[in-house]
């Protein structure tokens, strides 16, 4: 492993001591960088003296930063040098059970000289804050870090201490091993025994024990000779994880959008059912207050003229009870008096002749109960019937599946105002940052490039060398490397004049005429444009106007598994749906179709060939002050880095 290889520091050009990984994704030592940067310290590379940038990419950054140590990648560099793939103390070679193994007679070899005793061992570095295993033959309190262990003798040697293993032919069959910190983990439970074997039936490693006893006749081989076979299939194996991984992704996505519609349909019908019961309890409240109102109005009316009769049969009770009386007090000598208070009875009793009014045979707002009652009847019976119908079998299947297929329209059917992705934190694109550079060689001649990132269309025609990858009649300009499958993001700064971003296909002419060289205006690219005055997206030819305000910074989010471009306006942190590009199940006519089912229609039908090659970030400055940037992302990309 040298400098040149992935865990190589590209200033030193030795393997990685203590690696820090910037920003950007570089990786360097941690004392290289704070030999680079000495004004700003080892743990910092913020402070006087400006913005520092990487060694390699040059791209700045904070003041302020701290740089921490990458502990995975220091681990991944342990494990290397502990298999034998880099510097450092490797594995011996452990012999064939019960035989020592001797030198070729054509290559003698003299023992090596083990280092004195009283000679110091000086220490492997070790991470900083991790304690090393230490020596188990070295005095206690003074033990020196161990170089290897020996799982025969259950102990791990320094250096000095590892002499009697190299030099004594009985101990040079044992099995040396990288130090490790639990040995009991390298024996079999059952025997206590190294585990030196592997057993490809059952896929487990063995003791000599166990090989011979339960697992005879199955195929065993050396534990080098299965990893050997291992690391030979990994690469398929960490490709096959990263496309399920990919798959797995777009299925997290929809079920995140699932969840989120499922609250958002759940809270929007709550809200109307709690509406609608609102209403009907005001319904049914303003019918209780016109039945109340009834029932006041027939008795106020009913009682006005009971109690006027009352009023006046009390009234010619008392006078006929007057006029008794007063016939009753006329002395027996007085007839004058006689005469005329028995005529006066008469005429009080001729007054109240006849029947007096009855009770009325009807009250009319007695009915009021039996209106009440039969409204009552009716609404617990609708409640009823209604409700066995909304929990009616099959119902909760029937709306999830319609709950899946309003999902899928949303998601396939980019007119759709899909407030799940109209605005999301700009850290969940995050996590699909992409790197991209600049492709020199496809550069048209007019357009100016400011290292990796910046372009900016010029009026003087610039003296690139010839490329067959060279546009030559579009000035347009291509990324690095082709994305063929996963999530990636990326954002753009438009600085100043009309500019169009999207993707191309690898394989399309750079010689193509400007009509239909042009980005969006054919079938193997697309884009989103901004004409000075909006924004608009562009494919196969056809142009899609889009409502929303210009955003100097746009992000482009290509879901290759899910064969979907997506633009977004990025402010503040969070990132605004412009548009998403993705071919729809229901295919649309395009007869008497307006001029957005037209362009919906153009993706239904060619938008999901565009996937069937590899993909280009792609950049074209449409009039003569045009001027673009790749925006830095701010985050790790090591995910990304991976599969570039």
């Amino acid at each position: 492993m040298d400098g040149s290889g992935p865990f190589g520091c590209p200033i030193c050009l030795e393997p990685l001591r203590e690696p820090v990984t910037l920003p950007c994704g570089h990786n360097f030592c941690l004392a290289c960088l704070g030999a680079l940067w000495p004004h700003r310290g080892a743990g910092s590379a913020g402070g006087p003296g400006g913005a520092a940038r990487c060694p390699l990419c040059q791209e700045p950054f904070p003041d302020g930063l701290q740089l921490r140590k990458n502990h995975t990648l220091s681990e991944l560099l342990q494990l290397r040098q502990g298999s034998g793939s880099g510097p450092g103390p490797g594995p011996v070679p452990a012999p064939a059970p019960g035989r020592t193994p001797t030198p070729e007679p054509s290559a003698p070899s003299a023992p090596p000289s083990a280092p004195e005793p009283s000679a110091p061992c000086a220490p492997e570095p070790w991470p900083a804050g991790e304690e090393p295993v230490r020596c188990d033959a070295c005095p206690e309190g003074a033990a020196l870090p161990a170089a290897l262990s020996c799982l025969s003798c259950l102990a791990s040697f320094c250096p000095a201490h590892l002499g009697p293993h190299e030099r004594s032919p009985a101990l040079r069959g044992h099995r040396l091993v990288p130090p490790l910190r639990r040995l009991e983990e390298s024996l079999c439970p059952r025997h206590l025994r190294p585990l030196e074997r592997y057993c490809r039936a059952e896929r487990l490693c063995l003791c000599e024990a166990c090989a011979a006893q339960e697992h005879r006749g199955h195929e065993l081989v050396a534990l080098e000779q299965e990893r050997a076979l291992q690391e030979a299939e990994q690469p398929k194996v960490l490709s096959a994880v990263e496309d399920r991984m990919d798959e797995l992704g777009a299925s997290i996505a929809q079920s995140r959008r699932t969840v989120a519609l499922i609250k958002s349909a759940a809270a929007a019908e709550r809200d109307r059912v709690s509406q609608l019961f609102a209403e009907a309890v005001a319904t049914l409240q303003g019918f209780q207050t016109q039945v109340l109102g009834f029932i006041q109005e027939g008795e106020a009316a009913m009682l006005s003229h009971s109690q006027g009769n009352l009023q006046r049969q009390e009234e010619q009770r008392s006078h006929l009870s007057r006029a008794r009386h007063n016939l009753s007090q006329v002395p027996e000598a007085d007839s004058v008096s006689f005469l005329q208070e028995l005529l006066a009875l008469r005429l009080a009793l001729e007054e109240g002749c006849g029947p007096g009014p009855g009770p009325p045979r009807e009250l009319s707002f007695t009915k009021s109960s039996q209106v009440v009652r039969v409204v009552r009847d009716v609404l617990a019976e609708a409640c009823t019937r209604h409700w066995e119908q909304l929990r009616g079998p099959g119902s909760d299947e029937d709306g999830l599946q319609k709950l899946g297929s309003e999902v899928d329209a949303e998601s396939l059917d980019p007119d759709s105002t899909n407030h799940l992705e109209s605005e999301a934190p700009r850290d969940y694109f995050l996590k699909f940052a992409y790197i991209v550079d600049l492709d020199s060689d496809t550069a048209d001649k007019f357009l100016q490039l400011f290292g990796t990132k910046g372009v900016k269309r010029v009026l003087c025609p610039i003296n690139y060398p010839e490329s067959p990858t060279r546009f030559t009649h579009c000035e347009q300009v291509l990324g690095e490397g082709a994305l063929d499958r996963g999530t990636y993001y990326w954002e753009v700064e438009i600085i100043e004049g009309w500019v169009s971003v999207g993707v191309m296909a690898e394989g399309f002419s750079p010689q193509e005429p400007y009509d239909r060289g042009r980005l969006g205006r054919n079938a193997h690219s697309c884009c989103l444009q901004w004409n000075g005055r909006s924004f608009s997206v562009w494919f196969h030819g056809l142009e899609a106007p889009l409502p929303h305000p210009f955003s100097p910074t746009v992000g482009i989010c290509l879901e290759y598994a899910d064969r979907a471009l997506a633009f977004y306006a990025v402010r503040d942190g969070k990132v605004s749906l412009l548009r998403r590009l993705k071919a729809s199940r229901t295919r649309r006519s395009s007869a008497l179709a307006s001029p957005t089912d037209a362009f919906q229609s153009r993706l239904d039908s060619h938008f999901a060939g565009l996937f069937a090659h590899r993909l280009k970030p792609a950049f074209f400055l449409e009039s003569v002050d045009a001027h673009l940037q790749i925006g830095p992302l701010k985050k790790s990309c090591i995910s990304v880095l991976k599969r570039r």
